[in-house]
């Protein structure tokens, strides 16, 4: 079988709602919290301007040779160095836990660079984060190779393991063993004794994150997150961050402009998640990006008549025998990788991975043929990848360190009945992914730390223009998520770009329209003309 290409890649980009199904959380209901802890909670604290402590706002980094990515971070080997011989360099810097007590404890985070090609005419460190929430960047930046060449012309690229993720105090919640059980388990139950299993699984995994991180799950919340990047750009030495933020990352990005809009930079949010919109909501608008992206693939599959491998003859056939795949896999699991199986969940999961990319449809259509005749290892590799499962059976921290990062974010809390009312609007939305989607609503229920907002407050007055882009065609933050957050930053901030493209994000498709906007942007600080519109081509490329 073919591993697929780009795959981790892929899957780190992946945006926060995905994963909620797959690290659900679940309680008696009643959405109680530990209220000692969340008395003294960092992400409710006003404190975007409190001091850090100038031992902090002055250190010194220190960058030597990075080594291999830890287990957490997803494992693999120590990135090699760029063409023309720059080095992947790794530092620490050190953040206050608790930003409310800036003299307190402070906690290490993980950063990766590669210095700018063009030294003389450096503007400065360009940091990245990829989404998740709970994407390594110190694992993911170099796995890019060559993709941000044009940017390294004038900045360091730099990335970092946000607290709680990989090398960052990485959240540690279930073992391998464990995790691989979760996620062959029943993620959409159909009866009473399934959805009581699926409660007791979930009330089983919010254990593990309380007993093996639980000290640390106040203090991963996104505000902390921006809070840390404002004091990493003065310890990189530039008066402003400059910053280029995927899925997730626009979230992040859209809450550092409003806690410190005097020192954005260049700003580009890409793969925007919509900043107006509740767990539900958002939920919700994934079902239907993902039926989406779905239906984009069927059709084209039998636009391509007999070189489809797929039965039917619209789209929609193609999509009920889809449909009636994972019934089948309901039933009766099929040999996947090794001694393990590919369950219906691992499927659907296979699935949403592969339609992160227009790049994956073929190998999304020779997997669903695979599977169809008895062998389900390419989707099983699909679902690996996006739940972070490497080839020796390791997991990284990035489903813990999604749930923990989402569940100190939004203050949302469902119960098995609320979900189960849910269940009608969501299947209307996606009859693939509408019950997955759904039954992912529970993920913070029961989680020990109220969350810190029903939505995201991202008004930036007084920032620059910040680039947001949309691709028209994502199917995990789907397009009216870019214009929302336009809306949001207030006027004169957003500068809305259209991709009319498909999968997640728009920069790193290769759309050469895209990245000369994105280029100019960030390079020349030129601000393309609200409304851009770039598309991809008839014949399926990115020029």
């Amino acid at each position: 079988m073919r591993t697929p290409p780009a795959l981790r890649a892929a899957a780190l980009a992946a945006t926060v709602t995905v994963l909620l199904p797959l690290t659900a959380c679940s309680d008696s209901g009643d959405g109680a919290a530990d209220t000692d802890r969340t008395r003294n909670s960092p992400h409710a604290a006003n404190a975007a301007d409190t001091a850090v402590p100038a031992d902090l706002t002055s250190q010194k980094l220190e960058w030597k040779p990075c080594p291999a990515p830890s287990a957490a971070e997803g494992g693999g080997t120590a990135p090699t160095p760029l063409p023309g011989g720059t080095a992947w360099e790794c530092s620490s810097i050190k953040v206050p836990l608790d930003y409310a007590k800036p003299d307190g404890d402070t906690i290490e985070l993980a950063l990766v660079r590669a210095k700018a090609i063009n030294q003389s005419k450096r503007i400065g460190s360009l940091i990245f984060n990829f989404g998740g929430p709970g994407s390594s960047g110190v694992a993911t930046l170099p796995e890019f190779g060559t993709t941000y060449d044009k940017l390294r012309t004038r900045y360091d690229l730099v990335s970092f393991d946000p607290r709680g993720v990989g090398r960052s105090e990485g959240v540690k919640c279930e073992n391998d063993k464990q995790l691989d059980a979760r996620f062959e388990s029943d993620l959409t139950p159909d009866d009473a004794a399934e959805v009581q299993a699926y409660a007791n699984e979930q009330k089983k995994y919010v254990a593990a994150c309380k007993k093996n991180s639980g000290d640390e799950l106040p203090y991963v919340g996104t505000p902390n997150a921006a809070r840390d990047m404002n004091l990493m750009h003065q310890v990189l030495g530039d008066e402003k961050l400059h910053y280029l933020g995927f899925s997730y990352g626009t979230e992040l990005g859209g809450v550092y402009a409003h806690l410190f809009p005097k020192s954005v930079g260049r700003m580009v949010l890409d793969a925007v998640v919509d900043p107006t919109e509740d767990t539900e909501e958002s939920s919700l608008g994934q079902a239907q990006g993902f039926q989406l992206a779905l239906d984009n693939f069927t059709k084209d599959c039998v636009n391509r008549g007999a070189a489809c491998k797929l039965p039917g003859s619209t789209g929609k056939e193609v999509e009920l025998w889809i449909a009636d795949l994972l019934q089948r896999l309901e039933k009766k699991p099929i040999p996947g990788l090794g001694t393990r199986q590919l369950t219906q969940s691992q499927a659907i999961t296979g699935i949403a991975a592969a339609l992160y990319s227009r790049e994956n449809w073929p190998l999304l259509e020779e997997g669903l043929d695979e599977a169809d005749g008895g062998n389900g290892a390419l989707l099983l590799a699909f679902a690996d990848s996006l739940n972070g499962r490497s080839d020796d059976g390791r997991y990284d921290n990035s489903t813990a360190a999604n749930t923990a990062i989402n569940c100190v974010d939004t203050k949302q809390r469902f119960s098995v009945d609320e979900t189960k009312a849910k269940l009608p609007a969501f299947r209307k939305a996606s009859p693939i992914f509408g019950d997955y989607l759904a039954w992912g609503l529970m993920a913070c229920t029961g989680w020990p730390v109220r969350g810190a907002w029903d939505t995201p407050d991202v008004s930036a007055p007084g920032a620059p223009p910040i680039l947001v882009i949309g691709n028209t065609g994502d199917p995990a933050t789907p397009y009216k998520g870019a214009k929302a957050m336009v809306d949001a930053l207030g006027k004169g901030v957003g500068v809305e770009v259209t991709y009319e493209g498909q999968g997640h994000g728009a920069y790193n498709t290769g759309n050469a329209c895209v990245q000369k906007a994105v280029g100019d942007y960030l390079l020349d600080g030129k601000v393309p003309a609200a409304g851009t519109v770039c598309r991809l081509e008839t014949d399926g490329s990115d020029k």
